[in-house]
């Protein structure tokens, strides 16, 4: 998949001008785009178009007013600085830029901007006095100096109140085509990462099998903030119900053995391998032709060792002249940083993401994680919350220490 704005999370943030109503034709495009889509707005531009048009037109809820309770319970406070990816303010008004660049949040737009770390496209459009006012341009100057910002338009032509000239909204293609171009240029651009994710099943017989509770969720979640930062991203994934993110290249296995073929095919090739498959480390000796019978006395089944998918790629690259950065994840129910240590020296890890997984919300099957990241040198980072952010915050690691 090369399509940059395929599976992102887009906040399109919308000011108070009569250019508005374009936002809603804009949040379509961006969605045949391939991005999911939420919208925040100030007060002004709900004079000119309803959140429920714009709500009715992404599927998701408007935020407009950060005293909204029941918005608070929609969202939860600032989610969704948390959950984009990439912030779009079209129209950007002159009013706007000005409050973004004194740093308030007094609205929902400037208090979500405020949380959010990542890039944002401005789109201007007003009055070409406003435009060109000495004031506008140098608000928009000092947010241009700050690398996330970009800018697209203003285009020259008919404006609403019938004068001519600079400040209309640039056309809907424009902004895709920018909001495209900023998404491409993550610090992940032009990698390959390889993500394992779920679990494997080990057949006993047709109908039986040795597993785990997995649900891949922190694996993809890994997956999707990595084509978020830019990255070309491929899933290992075992067999799991969980909905899969758009954007991944995405390979189904079942058992440890389809696992270590699927990686070992791949590793070579990649920028960054994130082991976060729970991989069953036993599998039958023997795997019954048919469903086995039960019988009166007590059952005996022999077990061998599954191929270890992590240290084996490990050995695969250790001897290249260049080799990908290698993360492997350690859940443990006791005794976490010594076997998470453990595991990162045995198997010549760059970074080890231990976490306890008898710890509440921080299970399988969680929507939440708590997790402590370790480098060769000792703690990296301790980071907890929904296992998106969880991510996020890995990847920080992950590019703290040169991938």
């Amino acid at each position: 998949m090369t399509e940059p704005l395929l599976g992102r999370n887009i906040a399109l943030a919308v000011g108070g001008g009569i250019a508005a109503y374009k936002a809603c034709d804009l949040s379509r495009e961006l969605q045949r785009a391939g991005a999911q889509v939420r919208v925040t707005m100030t007060k002004g531009a709900c004079e000119f178009v309803t959140p429920l048009t714009l709500q009715s037109l992404t599927g998701n809820p408007v935020f407009t007013d950060t005293f909204d309770s029941s918005q608070d319970q929609q969202y939860g406070h600032l989610q969704l600085a948390k959950w984009a990816d990439l912030f779009v303010i079209a129209p950007a008004t002159a009013d706007l830029i000005a409050r973004i660049r004194a740093g308030l949040g007094n609205d929902a737009v400037t208090t979500t901007l405020l949380a959010f770390p990542g890039p944002v496209l401005l789109a201007p459009a007003m009055n070409t006095a406003m435009w060109e006012h000495a004031e506008t341009q140098a608000n928009l100057a000092a947010l241009l100096a700050q690398p996330r910002y970009r800018v697209v338009g203003p285009a020259s032509g008919l404006l609403a109140d019938g004068d001519v000239g600079m400040g209309r909204l640039a056309e809907l293609g424009e902004i895709v085509r920018a909001a495209t171009a900023l998404a491409a240029n993550g610090p992940l651009a032009g990698k390959r990462v390889l993500v394992t994710a779920g679990p494997t099943r080990e057949a006993l017989d047709p109908v039986r099998f040795i597993s785990n509770p997995s649900t891949g969720k922190m694996g993809l979640a890994m997956a999707e903030a990595a084509r978020a930062l830019g990255a070309v991203v491929t899933v290992v994934l075992g067999p799991v119900e969980t909905p899969v993110p758009r954007g991944l290249d995405l390979v189904r296995v079942t058992s440890a053995d389809e696992m270590l073929a699927a990686v070992m095919s791949r590793v070579e090739g990649c920028d960054v391998f994130v082991a976060a498959a729970a991989v069953s480390d036993w599998k039958a000796q023997t795997i019954g032709a048919v469903k086995a019978k039960k019988g009166d006395g007590p059952e005996q089944v022999t077990l061998v060792r599954t191929p270890d998918v992590l240290a084996t790629a490990s050995a695969r690259v250790h001897g290249n002249a260049t080799r990908p950065v290698l993360v492997g994840f350690a859940a443990e129910t006791h005794e976490v940083e010594a076997y998470a240590r453990e595991k990162l020296a045995k198997k010549r890890l760059d970074l080890i993401v231990a976490n306890d997984v008898s710890a509440p919300g921080a299970g399988f099957g969680a929507d939440t994680n708590r997790v402590v990241v370790f480098d060769a040198k000792g703690e990296r980072l301790r980071a907890e919350g929904a296992k998106r952010d969880v991510a996020k915050s890995i990847w920080g690691a992950v590019l703290a220490r040169g991938a």
